[in-house]
């Protein structure tokens, strides 16, 4: 151990000569350990909502997503399916169809989108759990054709998925030079029975109604095309490596979005949330070392005499600043990892056990209790902070008391 620094640390765990100074101390290290504890668990917390929300959106969201960048259909029969499916980790190819339409039901009506989606759904095993009133997802049964609303377009129009006579009409716009006069010239409408109803994220379940594949390509007049094709991979699958294969082997004329593309702005949105509440935190850190500014302060004081036998003892005056420095960072340092070792106990107790359940109990939550989920990064992230507030504080303490006292740190 390098010489300032062991004086350090035996001003740190010696009893100094006024108690006064070994209570700001204690004060000091305190403060540091509360502030670094409320940074790691809140920024858990975050992490926790964030994995919630996502695994949320996931579950209809396909891994990978290819449109056109060009227009607003892809030709299915040019388009390499086969191809795509010989790439390892890809388990599904889905071509899908998605429009703005209104929905009918019980002298109701809603406005969001119907989505076409192939026969490989149903099979799609994260999709089984979306459905909350059946064992799978049923869209097609032999000759007959059912819809799958989201649960808020269930609810606006009045369906009971448990209504066997159930029905819901779609209307589209038609193509061409349609008349606006009546809604008969203007849309294609159909109708389908309900037999389930998925429930995943609020704004997705309050806008999709999914439809058999090939009655919405009737219903739209579209001939073999899709305005997307999803890929759906396997658990271990690479999402990067696939995404770049995929673009190598497809070209700019079609733009690959993988989850996070997909709802870039909803996770924009959750960052930029989790790095302002982290900056909030950042600043009840910083005035938390103004502790150890007082506390670095008296030190140097009480420790007149010492600094004088160390001169004495051929200390110059870059030595006596690192002594005192490495002071400064050493309490800010033990405060941190008391607070961050606590912090992540907490953090792992709950996202383990749960102990802080939703409310009192019975009642409808997508988790029982407050989700946290922690991550490497966020402890490194913290202990920097800390590292850089100890020692920008610790520096310009210390040197502005060297000035201010001189050399041999004796009052005026």
């Amino acid at each position: 151990m390098k010489t300032p620094l062991f004086i350090a640390t035996r001003y740190l765990l010696a009893k100094k000569s006024h108690n006064l100074i070994n209570i700001i101390t204690w004060i000091s290290i305190i403060g540091i350990s509360v502030a670094s504890f409320a940074l790691i668990v809140v920024l858990s917390v975050f992490n926790g909502l964030e994995d919630v929300i996502s695994s949320l959106n996931n579950r209809l969201t396909p891994d990978v997503q290819i449109s056109s960048s060009a227009g607003k259909t892809i030709d299915l029969q040019s388009f390499p399916s086969e191809r795509l499916l010989s790439i390892q980790g890809v388990d599904y190819v889905v071509p899908t169809l998605t429009e703005d339409a209104l929905f009918r039901a019980n002298d109701k009506q809603h406005i969001g989108q119907v989505k076409g989606v192939g026969s490989d759904y149903e099979r799609i095993e994260r999709m089984k759990e979306v459905v909350f009133n059946q064992d799978t997802l049923l869209l097609s049964d032999g000759d007959y054709d059912f819809a799958v609303p989201g649960a808020g377009v269930a609810w606006y129009l009045g369906i009971n998925a448990y209504d066997p006579y159930s029905v819901v009409r779609v209307y589209v716009p038609k193509r061409g030079n349609a008349s606006s006069m009546s809604l008969e010239n203007s849309f294609n409408s159909g109708v389908l029975n309900v037999q389930s109803v998925f429930a995943t994220e609020q704004e997705m379940d309050e806008k999709i109604v999914l439809v058999p594949f090939q009655w919405l390509s009737e219903l739209l007049e579209y001939e073999d095309k899709a305005t997307d094709i999803e890929l759906f991979l396997s658990q271990s699958a690479d999402v990067r490596k696939v995404k770049k294969e995929v673009k190598s082997m497809l070209g700019d004329d079609f733009v690959i979005k993988d989850q996070q593309e997909q709802q870039e702005t909803l996770y924009r949105i959750m960052r930029s949330e989790k790095w302002a509440v982290y900056a909030i935190l950042t600043f009840i850190l910083i005035l938390a070392t103004f502790n150890v500014v007082g506390s670095l302060s008296m030190l140097m004081i009480d420790k007149r005499k010492d600094s004088e036998i160390l001169k004495a003892m051929g200390a110059d005056r870059n030595f006596l600043q690192r002594v005192f420095m490495n002071e400064g960072l050493l309490i800010s340092v033990v405060g941190g990892i008391i607070g961050l070792v606590i912090g992540i106990l907490a953090v792992l107790l709950q996202q383990h056990f749960g102990f802080i359940k939703f409310g009192s109990g019975g009642g409808n939550y997508i988790v029982d209790a407050y989700p946290v989920l922690l991550k490497m990064k966020d402890v490194f992230v913290i202990f920097a902070t800390i590292l850089t507030v100890g020692c920008t504080s610790a520096f310009l303490t210390v040197r502005h008391a060297m000035k201010k006292e001189g050399f041999s740190l004796k009052a005026k």
